[in-house]
């Protein structure tokens, strides 16, 4: 479900404040060692976990990537995609989103899992792209659907924050067109489920934010 457009700039997945409005609190572990567990998720309506069908496909494409990888989930919200890796086997995940209550709702699900290799940084996603840079081997992208963050990510991840050979997926409305690739990144695979667009990428070089692809 697609997230409505707020009034504020959009800097994290969550961007409203709690309200109920029917949206689904539980999501289902679809693979790996938490498979068919279900976890709560915030009463924010912003929060649009990944479908179940789409993380399935996405974890069938990253198979072998996603075994001892690290992980940055920069619009957790929900967690789905993070969690979703750590069940299957990523050594490491970094869960960033701006929102309190969401942090430590993450916080507390990890703890119930008894998930290891999990950070949750509760911090402006664009920001945290400002800080000293460390290399993931995959990086999840679900901004909010009504941002236009996706250009300035794009431009900033080529700075130190891709492992040689990443992955990188993109969760986007499916009538709105990817911003410009940096060079030597590749679109993998793409798929649309209903009003949803999801792309896993490859970065095969690390490129300076000028270098794109017309």
């Amino acid at each position: 479900m697609a997230r409505a457009p707020s009034n504020r700039r959009p800097v994290g997945k969550s961007t409203s404040s709690s309200s109920s409005r029917g949206l689904p609190n539980r999501l289902r572990i679809v693979g790996g060692r938490w498979r068919g567990m279900k976890i709560d998720i915030p009463d924010i309506a912003a929060i649009r976990p990944s479908p179940d069908r789409v993380r399935e496909t996405l974890f069938n494409w990253l198979q072998s990537p996603i075994v001892g990888a690290r992980c940055l989930d920069l619009f957790a919200g929900s967690g789905a995609l993070g969690i979703e890796a750590l069940s299957r086997g990523a050594a490491a995940v970094t869960f960033v989103d701006r929102e309190p209550q969401v942090g430590r709702h993450l916080t507390q699900t990890l703890q119930r899992l008894g998930a290891t290799g999990a950070t949750v940084k509760t911090e402006d996603s664009v920001r945290f792209l400002e800080r000293e840079p460390q290399p993931f081997d995959v990086i999840f992208l679900d901004p909010p659907f009504a941002s236009t963050l996706l250009q300035t990510v794009f431009a900033r991840l080529p700075h130190g924050w891709l492992a040689p050979s990443a992955h990188i997926y993109v969760e986007c409305p499916a009538d709105t067109p990817l911003p410009p690739l940096s060079a030597g990144w590749t679109v993998y695979r793409s798929k649309q489920a209903g009003q949803v667009g999801y792309h896993l990428l490859r970065a095969t070089t690390v490129a300076s934010a000028e270098e794109v692809l017309p």
